[in-house]
């Protein structure tokens, strides 16, 4: 009797298949079963790595959650425990964690769209748009100078690719920002309605916006035809002058009726994230990605009541549960054992060194060019230097499609993770320390004793 107890229960988590047939596919409740597991492993992890990080390394919670989703896949749960790491995430369910990631990074950069300062802008948009051509031009122009010699390299890149479009890739690689990730990390650091804030969040989401148009551009050589870019590129600025322009006025009415009944009815929560979805699905049909959309429509909504009533009710489910989807997504396509040799070692870490010099570098240079003090340039330096899953996403879209070998692979995802774990430190030695001191970032210690 306790066997066959026990046996069911081992088998709760094998595919099923069709009734009275051999198992060969998982039916839908053996999704439902996984994607609950899933689920709960995923949100322990990122609370409990999470905490370790903010405790004893002082890393924000978001870089912990990334962490934590390296960690669940095969770089370290499925190196030492293959058949659990197997069992709780099968490959045949990672499509439906996949829509979980994207509604989950989505939704939050929606949120962040929403306490973008446009006020902040329009005063630091010199400094911006400095910023963001800097952190766009010397990474491609550095791509240039080193992928000669890295596509001779075997391994790196596929043969056969031409050097116009391997340049192409790397500098969108270290062009990349990590979006989603540095909006946390400004959050959580109290910075969200600060000048410096806005005007990282809006380089970054340039310098991002920017990389996706390289990457369809190179994807269209690689057999998906030039229509790709041209829909990509065209349609992300017209949808992007529309909205900047009328969005704000379209929508007003929201904030209207909100401000009007003293609440968000449910009616006009169902209205703003119906809007939301067809704004994400607009700019991932074309080929940018959910998160532009998301975070787009975010900046054109109405502000007072409305933005409190929304984070209220969208915020917590937005972070806590759906979010944390997304980094162990990535975390999953990620293996870190690739790069096993002192040569390999020697070209990721010039790659590393590179990357560095590309975007804090030039970011911190564009900045005081500009006017911004030594300590603010810095503190944007040292976040538009992150570059977090962002670049894993575009770098397995370059491992699937062909383009660099899974040696380059596993070389970008460490530059990822190091310029990502790196940021809050640097930021908080040449920023943020002297901030608190001030009494600039005091709103952001007091949330944290009160959480």
């Amino acid at each position: 009797m306790l066997s066959e107890a026990w046996l069911a229960l081992t088998d709760v988590l094998n595919p099923h298949g069709p009734p009275l047939q051999a198992a060969k596919s998982y039916t839908p409740s053996d999704f439902s079963i996984h994607f609950f597991l899933q689920l709960a492993v995923i949100i322990a992890a990122c609370r409990v790595i999470g905490w370790i990080g903010r405790k004893w390394l002082k890393q924000p919670q978001v870089v912990g959650e990334m962490v934590a989703g390296v960690l669940l896949g095969p770089s370290l749960l499925g190196l030492f425990f293959p058949e659990l790491q197997n069992a709780i995430f099968p490959k045949d369910t990672r499509n439906m964690l996949y829509v979980g990631a994207q509604l989950g990074v989505g939704l939050y950069m929606f949120m962040v769209g929403l306490t973008l300062r446009l006020d902040h802008f329009q005063s630091k948009a010199s400094s911006a748009a400095a910023v963001s051509m800097a952190g766009i031009a010397v990474p491609f122009l550095l791509a240039a100078l080193i992928t000669p010699t890295l596509i001779d390299m075997p391994g790196l890149f596929t043969p056969g690719i031409s050097q116009a479009n391997a340049t192409l890739f790397m500098g969108a690689c270290i062009a990349l920002t990590a979006f989603p990730m540095l909006a946390r990390i400004i959050n959580e650091n109290g910075l969200a309605n600060s000048a410096l804030g806005t005007l990282t969040l809006t380089a970054g989401a340039f310098d991002d916006a920017a990389s996706w148009c390289v990457l369809a551009i190179v994807l269209a050589t690689f057999g998906a035809g030039a229509g790709v870019a041209v829909i990509a590129i065209g349609g992300a600025i017209l949808y992007a002058a529309f909205m900047l322009l009328f969005g704000r006025r379209l929508l007003a009415p929201l904030g209207q009726a909100v401000e009007k009944r003293g609440a968000m009815s449910r009616q006009i929560l169902a209205i703003t994230m119906l809007l939301f979805c067809l704004s994400a699905f607009l700019m991932d049909a074309i080929g940018i990605h959910a998160i532009f959309g998301g975070f787009l429509i975010g900046v054109c909504m109405p502000r007072g009541r409305f933005v409190t009533e929304l984070q209220q009710k969208v915020e917590p489910i937005a972070v806590v549960l759906l979010l944390p989807m997304f980094f162990t997504y990535s975390g999953l396509n990620t293996r870190m054992d690739m790069v096993n040799s002192v040569g390999l070692l020697l070209i990721a870490g010039a790659i590393l060194i590179v990357s560095i010099l590309a975007k804090f570098g030039a970011c911190y240079a564009a900045a005081r060019l500009t006017g911004e003090d030594n300590r603010t340039a810095l503190g944007i330096g040292a976040l538009m230097n992150a570059r977090g899953l962002m670049e894993l996403i575009i770098i397995n879209i370059g491992l699937q499609k062909g383009i660099i070998g899974p040696t380059l692979f596993s070389m970008l995802v460490l530059m990822a993770i190091v310029t990502t774990v790196m940021a809050t430190p640097l930021f908080e030695a040449v920023y943020g320390r002297k901030a608190r001191q001030s009494g600039e970032l005091a709103a952001r210690d007091a949330d944290i004793a009160t959480a």
